[in-house]
């Protein structure tokens, strides 16, 4: 018996591949399949079964092309309906993989079809179980994510109750478990940095496994403070319910070297977006007017679909060398297939070509400083909420990133702005959201909040009322 995780950091997904005599399950892959393929083939074995744990919504999974190219059966828990073939397996089923059995469990919460995948080893002893969304490390999966339900997220988090209690915590604390995702995944609110672990630890540390929880005080807690959904996940769950064009297809037709010409005909006359995924340091230095900036060099395909609003948005790309390729997969990961090419020669060829560039005002936090403690300035901080309220600079106007959007009216565009994040990657992201409407009294600080606090500017801090 083999098992592997597929660790993806920028999406904080975890896909698996098991093995047993000549014969494989892969659970939840990535859209890109050939790795999967590759790793069966040169251990001369058969993908036998893609196991879903539910219709994700944080990214389109590879299960539909991975079937096609193998002919393998893709299973989805007891309810799912969708508009290709599969297997909707019933509560207690077992699957045989080599001398394997993987029993299907019915886990209801996180959304109404979610199943967690348990692993007999070749002696019938539990093993592992693949928890998808229902169980991470440190938390459980967000109960407000089913496609078109009529129940309610109270009614989820009940559900999710029972499942935890009924179908998981009874099984023997040795039990591994592997989750869907880790740290950073938007499906929970405090996911652990670990992603593997026992179940034995979890209920003792687990804040959701507690013995002596009850189902009101788990529904309250699980809800407490959960954020709103990023706005692509709906679209995500449909694509992965409904299907999707080939992988293969998307980066046939997005991976195309544009000249200069053939790049700004298409921002202009089909509205396609300007996507830079250089680092920010290359932004800020020079980039092309109104492009919008999504590093590749941090959470890219989350922020992708947190902040473009439509899946279906024509995109042309502004990348590092050598890099179009992955930037048209990482777009596909969360359903942006609509990529039409990349600018060969990046912003050096478009300078050559005779055309405008633009740049970004970017200085350290001690010339912030410097600037702060001289006058009255607007600052203007994109993180988080929570990251806000546990401590801020005094005086300064929150607008947190993921709902830059939803909230430009905030802020005036007769007014001279200082942006800044915890380290500096999402405050350009916002400055060039914000300057491609318009907004062009903007200057960067570099480094974030982290290099602000070395320097004497106040802070806010939240204090806990335990230590009052």
């Amino acid at each position: 018996m083999k098992i592997e995780q597929l660790y993806t950091g920028c999406l904080a997904q975890g896909a698996y591949y098991i093995e047993s005599e000549g014969e494989v399950a892969i659970i939840d892959p990535l859209r890109e399949i050939q790795q999967y393929i590759d790793k069966a083939a040169s251990n001369k074995c058969k993908i036998k079964y893609i196991l879903e744990t539910h219709f994700h919504a944080d990214f389109v999974s590879g299960h539909v092309d991975l079937a096609n190219k193998t002919g393998a059966t893709i299973v989805f828990g007891p309810g799912a309906t969708t508009d290709y073939d599969i297997h909707s397996a019933v509560d207690g089923e077992e699957l045989k993989v080599g001398k394997i059995t993987i029993k299907v469990l019915h886990t209801p919460g996180h959304t109404l079809e979610s199943v967690t995948y348990l692993l007999k080893d070749e002696n019938g002893k539990d093993h592992a179980i693949f928890s998808g969304d229902t169980l991470f490390l440190g938390d459980v999966g967000r109960p407000d994510l089913a496609i078109k339900s009529n129940l309610t997220k109270e009614d989820l988090a009940e559900m999710l109750f029972d499942s935890l209690r009924n179908k998981i915590m009874t099984l023997p604390d040795d039990v591994i478990v592997y989750p869907a995702h880790g740290a950073g995944s938007a499906c929970g609110k405090n996911l652990s940095k670990e992603t593997v672990g026992v179940l034995g630890e979890q209920k003792k540390t687990n804040y959701a496994l507690r013995a002596d929880m009850t189902k009101a005080e788990f529904v309250k807690e699980v809800l407490d403070g959960i954020a709103p959904p990023p706005q692509y996940f709906a679209k995500n769950a449909m694509m992965n319910k409904m299907g999707y064009d080939a992988f293969d297809t998307v980066l046939k037709t997005g991976d195309v070297a544009l000249s200069p010409e053939e790049f700004e005909a298409l921002a202009n006359y089909e509205s396609a977006l300007v996507l830079d995924v250089r680092p920010q340091s290359e932004f800020i230095k020079g980039h092309i007017p109104n492009s919008i900036f999504i590093g590749l060099n941090g959470s890219f395909a989350p922020w992708v679909g947190a902040l473009i609003t439509d899946i279906k948005q024509p995109i042309i790309l502004v990348v590092p060398e050598g890099k179009s390729s992955e930037a048209v997969t990482r777009l596909s990961r969360v359903g942006y297939d609509n990529t039409l090419g990349y600018l060969k020669g990046g912003i050096d060829a478009w300078q050559a070509a005779g055309k405008d560039i633009d740049t970004l005002e970017s200085i350290s936090a001690d010339a912030f400083a410097n600037r702060a403690n001289a006058s009255e300035i607007n600052i203007l901080d994109v993180r988080k909420d929570g990251e806000y309220q546990s401590s801020h600079l005094e005086n300064a106007q929150h607008l947190s990133l993921d709902f830059i959007n939803e909230n430009m009216s905030e802020v005036s565009k007769d007014k001279t702005y200082y942006v800044h994040c915890a380290g500096g990657y999402r405050s350009v992201i916002a400055a060039s959201i914000l300057k491609a409407r318009g907004f062009d009294k903007l200057i960067d600080v570099a480094g974030g909040f982290g290099a602000i606090k070395k320097t004497d500017l106040p802070t806010t801090d939240f204090v806990c009322p335990s230590t009052l």
